[in-house]
C-alpha cells in the first residue's frame, strides 16, 4: 500500500489506485441496472432528513473474518492500522493512523478456518495495544454460544436441536479447542460415556412432532418446516462429519464443556471474546451491524438509540437460545430480507431515517468484486464482506488470502479497498449528489485527506 497509510511493507495483492464508486453491474456485482438511480435518489430523499454526519474519528470496519488470522492481519495492515514485520509473521505494532481510528469487527469471527484459536488471539493481541476496537456480533458466533448453553442446560423441544444446529462448519473449531485444551486421559474419564454423550448431543427422537408444536409462537409454518429440514439433514450427517474431524462424540462433548469454560465462564481465556460482543454501533449518520435490521429494531433504535438494542442483545442472549436466535435482535445477525425474516419496511426505514441513520455498513453477505452498495427498501447499504478467510475463497474460486477493509474518515469518504478490486472505491455522499461523473483513476498519493 501507498506510504500515506504508514505501512512500509506492502500487502500482497492490494490497490495503490482509486476511483469513484463504481454503481454498474459489471464492476460493482450490482443486482440490476438501475441499482445507481436507487442509489442517488437515496441521497437526495435522506438530504431532506438532515446533512450527513460523520465520526469524529477515522473508523476502519473488517467483518467476516471467519478463523483466519493472516486474513485479518493484512486487512489491518492494508488499512495502514498496524504494522507487520517484514516477513509477515504476526508480530505487529500500531501505526499513527492505527492509534487514531477506531476497529469496527463487524461479526463472523468464527467457522470455516483455519484457525478459530489463532484469530481470537491475533484480535486479543490487537486489544492489548492502545487500539480502539468494537466488536460485533454475528450469526456464526452466535451459534457456538447458544450451542453450547442449550448441550449444557436444560433440554427442552426448542432447544434440544440447538448443538447439532451448529452444524459441521463448527468442527474445525471444537477440534482446536479439543487439541489444545482436553486432557484425553482425565476429561474423556469424567465425561459419560459415548451412547450417553450421544444422547445428550442430538434431539430426542420425537423432536420432529415436538418442536413444530412448541415453536409456532415463534416462526412461521413455512419457518418451521425450513428449520425441520434442515436439522433433518444435519442429525443424518453430524456424527460421520465429527468422526471425519477426528473426535467421537464423547471427545465432542468434552470440547463442548471446554468451550463452556474459555467462552462462558467469567474467567475463562476467551470470555472477553461475548463479554465485549455488541449488537450495533451508531457514529454519526452510520449504524454498523452485521446483518441489517427490521421494523422493530428500526422503532427501538429511533426511540431510545442503539443503547437499548445492545442492552437487549445482552440481556436476550441469557435467554432460551432457541427463543433469543429467533427473535428480532438475533435477526441483525442474521437476515438477508428473506421472507423468513424479519420484517424491514419502509416505515422502519421511516424511523431509521428520523434517528439520523443514512448508512447501514454490514457484513454477511460475501461479495467477489470488493464491497457494494445497494439501498433496500429505501435504505443505503454498504456490504462489506469481501471474502476474506482462505476456506471460502478456494470453494468459491477466489486466489490466495484475502484482505480488504472500509474506512471511513471524518471529512466525508468512505473507501472501500479488497485485494479482488484493482481500486480502491471512494463514496463520497455530497460529491455523487452534486457531480456525478464517469469514474477516473485518480493516485492515492494525490488524495490529501488521507495523508
Amino acid at each position: 500500500m501507498p506510504e500515506i497509510f504508514g505501512a512500509a511493507v506492502p500487502t500482497p495483492g492490494m490497490p495503490k489506485t482509486c476511483v469513484p464508486w463504481p454503481f454498474d453491474i459489471e464492476t460493482s456485482g450490482a443486482a440490476d441496472a438501475n441499482q445507481a438511480d436507487d442509489i442517488l435518489q437515496n441521497l437526495t430523499a435522506t438530504a431532506g432528513y438532515g446533512r450527513w454526519k460523520w465520526p469524529k474519528r477515522p473508523i476502519v470496519f473488517v467483518s467476516d473474518l471467519h478463523a483466519d488470522a493472516e486474513g485479518f492481519l493484512r486487512s489491518l495492515a492494508s488499512a495502514g492500522v498496524i504494522q507487520r514485520a517484514e516477513d509477515f509473521s504476526n508480530n505487529f505494532k500500531l501505526t499513527r493512523f492505527g492509534t487514531s481510528c477506531t476497529i469496527i469487527i463487524g461479526g463472523d469471527c468464527l467457522d470455516k478456518g483455519p484457525s478459530n484459536l489463532d484469530l481470537l488471539d491475533a484480535i486479543k493481541a490487537l486489544r492489548d495495544t492502545s487500539a480502539r476496537v468494537k466488536l460485533l456480533a454475528g450469526n456464526h458466533d452466535l451459534r457456538l454460544l447458544l450451542g453450547v448453553r442449550a448441550l449444557l442446560g436444560p433440554r427442552t423441544p426448542l432447544s434440544e436441536h440447538m448443538f447439532i444446529r451448529m452444524g459441521k462448519k463448527v468442527l474445525p473449531l471444537l477440534r482446536e479447542v479439543y487439541d489444545r485444551y482436553v486432557d484425553p486421559k482425565a476429561d474423556l474419564d469424567n465425561a459419560p460415556d459415548l451412547k450417553a454423550c450421544r444422547e445428550l448431543i442430538f434431539p430426542s427422537q420425537d423432536w420432529t412432532t415436538t418442536f413444530p408444536e412448541a415453536a409456532a409462537t415463534h416462526l412461521s409454518s413455512s419457518a418451521i418446516a425450513k428449520e425441520v429440514n434442515r436439522l433433518t439433514k444435519k442429525i443424518i450427517t453430524f456424527e460421520d462429519a465429527s468422526l471425519a474431524a477426528g473426535m467421537d462424540l464423547q471427545m465432542l462433548y468434552c470440547a463442548a464443556l471446554k468451550c463452556r469454560d474459555l467462552f462462558l465462564r467469567p474467567d475463562g481465556q476467551y470470555a472477553w471474546f461475548y463479554g465485549k460482543m455488541k449488537a450495533v454501533h451508531k457514529s454519526g449518520s452510520l449504524l454498523f451491524v452485521h446483518a441489517g435490521m427490521d421494523d422493530q429494531m428500526s422503532s427501538e433504535i429511533s426511540n431510545k438509540g442503539p443503547g437499548r438494542l445492545n442492552k437487549l442483545f445482552r440481556e436476550q442472549a441469557r435467554h432460551d437460545p432457541f427463543t433469543f436466535y429467533s427473535g428480532n435482535v438475533a435477526n441483525m445477525m442474521r437476515t438477508k430480507y428473506r421472507s423468513v425474516d424479519k420484517k424491514l419496511t419502509r416505515s422502519g426505514v421511516e424511523d431509521l431515517h428520523q434517528a439520523g441513520i443514512k448508512i447501514v455498513i454490514q457484513g454477511h453477505i460475501n461479495r467477489h468484486k470488493g464491497q457494494r452498495l445497494k439501498t433496500i427498501k429505501g435504505l443505503l447499504h454498504l456490504e462489506a464482506d469481501v471474502t476474506l478467510d482462505r476456506n471460502s475463497r478456494q470453494l468459491e474460486g477466489l486466489d490466495g488470502i484475502g484482505s480488504g477493509a472500509t474506512l471511513i474518515f471524518p471529512d466525508g469518504e468512505i473507501v472501500g479497498i479488497s485485494r479482488d478490486f484493482p481500486h480502491a472505491k471512494v463514496f463520497t455522499p455530497r460529491l455523487h449528489l452534486k457531480q456525478p461523473r464517469r469514474p477516473r483513476n485518480i493516485h492515492l498519493e494525490e488524495r490529501g485527506q488521507l495523508t
